[in-house]
């Protein structure tokens, strides 16, 4: 099974996850990370290092959060990968405890 980010991730955009990824499986949109399914191997070292909690394994992702599973994937497949760690949104420690953002979720793929 592979890794997801969620939705705490919205808004927020921390790079701390991708700085550890042995594989390079995240994607960047304009104010989301996602994680390629088909690059992830399973390792999980970026789960400890994400300051808004919002990855996690497949079978463990939250039920309110199911539909991630889908928009990763569907992501991945267009955005550009990110390898390196980048500073946060400016926003971020704004919007980090906020919950329910679904709808702030944009699909543009980070220009660059």
């Amino acid at each position: 099974m592979t890794y997801v980010v969620a939705e705490p991730c919205v808004n927020c955009k921390y790079t701390d996850c991708v700085d550890v990824c042995p594989v390079d499986c995240f994607v960047e949109g304009v104010n989301f990370l996602a994680i390629n399914p088909d690059e992830c191997i399973d390792c999980g070292a970026c789960v400890p290092e994400c300051p808004t909690e919002a990855i996690f394994e497949e079978t463990e992702l939250p039920e309110k959060w199911a539909e991630y599973v889908e928009i990763n994937a569907k992501l991945a497949a267009t955005w550009p990968v990110i390898a390196e760690k980048k500073d946060a949104l400016d926003i971020a420690d704004d919007w980090k405890d906020i919950e329910a953002k679904r709808d702030k979720l944009s699909e543009e793929a980070f220009p660059g």
